[in-house]
């Protein structure tokens, strides 16, 4: 049997069509086997012991030659043609059987693997790699790369990670920072990291490793029969979707592989115990040469400690691997049971437009979904004053505005803006305060599964759970977690976070040399404002316990606080002796964070404020008034470590809130005595 093999031309794409080769070895074990390859896959063919002879064919060549090619394979007499190039070779060349150009392949059939196997007529390919024979690492290959790794002491390394961080398209690049942040994690992991590529990807790889000095730079340093050696040496690959991550992949080596623009139906890594890690932006996969909008934002949007989490993953589900032909342990089991995260959900809104405190509070959500779904696209739809608070959060893809004071006020505009939201295709939404428009926003943008709260509309949600935050029963944080109970995600009420951003750190550091606030003063921060009047302690207390903590302590004061809030800050600065900063209205909230990282200790009403404090890890004194549960400290108290509340019973039968009719006797039963005595436990191993 005389069979001609037609192959593809990058070097990725021939390596997809090798289990095509390795099936017709199998089916013809004494046939003759002839390869037309284009220049560039030459080396994977050339010496491999599944192929008889191997025809180099340039497609630039001048037209005699081609036919003078065309005469000399025609005089061999081929008894099998498998074209899968489609070329006029395949098609004119005499022969008895030949695969057909005409063949539809089944819908059904995705990965371009298993569809070149269809075209050439074979049905499929075991995962087990014991068909794997059509790619040979010659003895020399293989000690060249032992005598690199025992030179640098990688030999038997248990973590041995290949990065391959070159594509022959830049579009399919993960950025070189990212890999560089990638590679320093995976050192500080134990793991030995080795940089493999072509000579277009040397400056790249000259980059990562300027970055991280622990890992071996072997770009440009292999040729393609050294690069297997070493891939079968490694526990796992690293790379964008390119030509190594199918050699990998055809090795049967596990593959954590970075995807943008490429549709990882069909080429995604088929090695066992391989992942994909994507962002489904509302574009993609695109399959497109160009982003049209510029941002590569698909690959862009992937951050270095979600390909992390994965590299990890993927490593225990090796040593899961080893051990269960060797009867892996329960606890083996369970680590392997964790990693199998879930995958219902690939892009997730989470939704919440009040203030920020109460934003701030549902950032412990964004975490626990991102751990529940690692490769989802998480968005958040939030006002525009507690845009600060989300940029720069690690867990989360996406910040979306929705002004329903401004520009989306009119219900026709907001009609306009479901329609917006309908064309990034999201496939789940979750509501954690009820809204009206919310709830109508998440329906009209078509989104499939609604989860909320069944009031206001609740209705139009068909993932509905009762609402109870009225009871106070539970900490905010506590109920926004609760919701997600009903998706199977848990989280940590604690985990809240607060981006710090660099450009606020540097207006903060400015500010203060402007005021004379230097690096080493101790800094008091107090904020006499809050959303409501029912829950503002009186103006002259927070005079007299800045002035006594000052005294006491030899604090610098600050006095903070939004722009409606001026008055009272006024009001404070001129009841306190001696020199105060005032800054009320003068700071945006992520200056806010910065300022707070600066402090020793932060009083204020029961506001917004409070909880980035807690966030940022200053210690905190929340003073709360009303009596009512839904409203109380246990729903709303600050969550850091330390932090303090004060709260006392007026004994009043019904709170009437901010039409109070006792003069809110409940907050003026705080006095100065007990904010000092409360902040002097906390201060107690810091007097001077």
């Amino acid at each position: 049997m005389k069979v001609l093999f037609i192959t593809l031309s990058n070097i990725g794409d021939c390596i997809l069509t090798l289990p095509v080769l390795d099936a017709l070895r199998e089916k013809y074990p004494q046939g003759q086997i002839t390869c037309l390859v284009p220049p560039r896959p030459k080396e994977i063919f050339i010496d491999n012991p599944a192929v008889d002879k191997v025809v180099i064919f340039d497609k630039h060549i001048k037209l005699v030659q081609k036919f003078k090619l065309f005469i000399s394979l025609s005089r061999e007499k081929f008894d099998l043609v498998v074209d899968l190039r489609n070329s006029f070779f395949g098609a004119f060349l005499p022969a008895k059987k030949r695969s057909s150009p005409l063949r539809v392949i089944p819908k059904k059939i995705k990965h371009m693997k298993d569809r070149h196997l269809f075209w050439a007529g074979f049905s499929d390919y075991p995962a087990g790699g014991k068909k794997r024979q059509s790619l040979d690492i010659a003895l020399q290959d293989a000690g060249y790369i032992e005598d690199i790794l025992n030179e640098k002491k990688l030999t038997g390394c248990a973590k041995l990670i290949v990065v391959a961080p070159g594509a022959r398209s830049r579009i399919k690049c993960w950025d070189k920072q990212n890999f560089s942040r990638l590679c320093n994690l995976l050192l500080k992991e134990g793991c030995g990291v080795v940089l493999v590529g072509d000579k277009t990807d040397q400056s790249v790889c000259s980059h990562i490793h300027n970055s991280c000095p622990g890992i071996l730079d072997l770009c440009a340093k292999t040729t393609l029969g050294q690069l297997a050696a070493l891939l079968k040496k490694a526990k796992l690959l690293v790379t964008n979707d390119s030509a190594v991550m199918h050699l990998a992949s055809y090795l049967n080596v596990p593959v954590v592989a970075i995807f943008g623009p490429t549709d990882e139906t069909r080429y995604a890594p088929w090695s066992e115990n391989s992942i994909v890690v994507k962002k489904d932006i509302f574009c993609r996969p695109c399959k497109k040469a160009q982003c049209r909008f510029g941002t590569l934002e698909c690959m862009a949007c992937i951050k270095p400690d979600e390909v992390f989490s994965q590299v990890k993953s993927v490593l225990v589900d090796n040593i899961y691997v080893s051990l269960r032909a060797n009867e892996a342990s329960e606890a083996i089991l369970a680590t392997k049971r964790l990693q199998n995260k879930d995958k219902r959900y690939r892009r997730i809104l989470i939704s919440r437009t009040d203030r920020i405190g109460d934003v701030l509070l549902s950032t412990p959500v964004i975490k626990a979904l991102r751990q529940k779904f690692p490769q989802a696209y998480i968005s958040m739809l939030v006002a525009p004053y507690a845009k600060d608070l989300l940029e720069g959060n690690p867990y989360l893809d996406e910040v979306i505005l929705y002004d329903k004071d401004g520009e989306h006020k009119s219900w026709w505009r907001t009609i306009k803006f479901a329609g917006r939201l309908k064309k990034k295709k999201f496939d789940l939404a979750v509501i954690l305060h009820p809204s009206n428009r919310l709830h109508l926003i998440a329906f009209l943008a078509g989104i499939p599964q609604r989860l909320g709260y069944n009031r206001k509309l609740g209705f139009l949600l068909n993932l509905r759970k009762e609402h109870k935050k009225q009871e106070g029963s539970k900490h905010e944080a506590e109920y926004n977690l609760e919701l997600l109970s009903e998706l199977g995600v848990s989280g940590n009420p604690y985990d809240l976070f607060m981006p710090i951003r660099q450009d606020s750190e540097r207006h903060i550091e400015s500010l203060f040399s402007e005021e004379g606030i230097n690096p080493q003063d101790r800094i008091l921060a107090v904020n006499p404002g809050a959303s409501c009047p029912s829950k503002i302690w009186p103006v002259e207390n927070f005079a007299r316990v800045a002035e006594k903590l000052a005294g006491l302590y030899n604090f610098k004061i600050l006095i903070l606080g939004g722009p409606k809030e001026i008055h009272l800050a006024d009001k404070v600065a001129r009841g306190i002796k001696g020199k105060v900063v005032n800054l009320a209205g003068k700071t945006s909230v992520s200056q806010l964070a910065s300022i707070f990282k600066r402090c020793s200790l932060f009083i204020s009403n029961d506001s917004g404020p409070v909880h980035i404090a807690s966030a940022v890890g200053l210690p905190v004194i929340s003073i709360f008034g009303r009596s009512q549960a839904g409203l109380s400290p246990r729903r709303w108290g600050p969550l850091g470590k330390g932090d303090k509340y004060l709260h006392k019973d007026a004994g009043c039968i019904q709170c009437l809130a901010h039409n109070c009719k006792k003069e809110f006797a409940c907050l003026k039963a705080i006095t100065v005595e007990d904010v000092v005595s409360v902040a002097e436990s906390i201060l107690k191993y810091d007097k001077t």
